[in-house]
């Protein structure tokens, strides 16, 4: 299966999106948000004795857009020997969307508790992760290295990495004169293939 990414936003294929938004019921800082679904997904991880693994959080929220006008939230993550995808795109804010799939775990959570594993897999036949459309997402066809302008054959730290994607970002990003959501999402493929490798090393 296509590894999903984590910007721009990218919705599972067949599920439908919202039409109309509902008013949020949540009042909760997206750094907050983003916390406690991690959180959530490790220890939903540990009640059922199936780790949870390679989650991805999927959003349109990048440098300098931290409420941009499709607030909708893939989380992606691995999880009894399948991808699995939570997504709700059903509130005006990011950070509602991320408040609403840690709920809808903690759901999963009490079934747990009160039903067993069996009650919940068949739960999470429903969020059997389908890939998003190939052409809503970016093809790299540039090395990291290339993108970031850095020479071959010598190699960045972590910070270097986190600053020239700083650096970049700010002239690609789609709300920046002459960025798009392509350049950013190429520069963003990017950041990730050059952790992979200083990982890997």
């Amino acid at each position: 299966m296509t590894a999903p990414i984590a910007y721009p936003l990218a919705w599972p294929l067949d599920l439908p999106r919202s039409t109309k938004r509902a008013r949020s019921p949540f009042r909760v800082s997206l750094n907050r948000a983003v916390s406690d679904l991690q959180d959530a997904l490790r220890l939903f991880g540990n009640d059922s004795g199936l780790p949870v693994v390679n989650v991805v959080i999927s959003s349109n929220v990048t440098l300098g857009a931290a409420k941009p006008s499709d607030p909708g939230v893939a989380v992606y993550f691995d999880w009894d020997g399948a991808q699995r995808c939570i997504a709700v795109d059903r509130f005006p804010e990011v950070e509602a969307n991320v408040r609403a799939i840690y709920q809808i775990l903690e759901g999963r959570r009490q079934e747990l508790r009160y039903g067993g594993l069996h009650i919940v897999r068949a739960t999470f036949r429903g969020f059997a992760a389908l890939p998003p459309p190939p052409e809503d997402r970016p093809s790299p066809q540039r090395s990291w290295r290339a993108v970031y302008g850095w020479p071959e054959g010598t190699a960045p730290s972590r910070a270097d990495v986190e600053n020239v994607y700083r650096a970049l970002a700010r002239q690609r990003h789609p709300d920046a004169p002459g960025g798009s959501h392509e350049a950013m999402a190429e520069l963003n493929a990017a950041r990730e293939a050059a952790l992979a490798e200083l990982t890997a090393a």
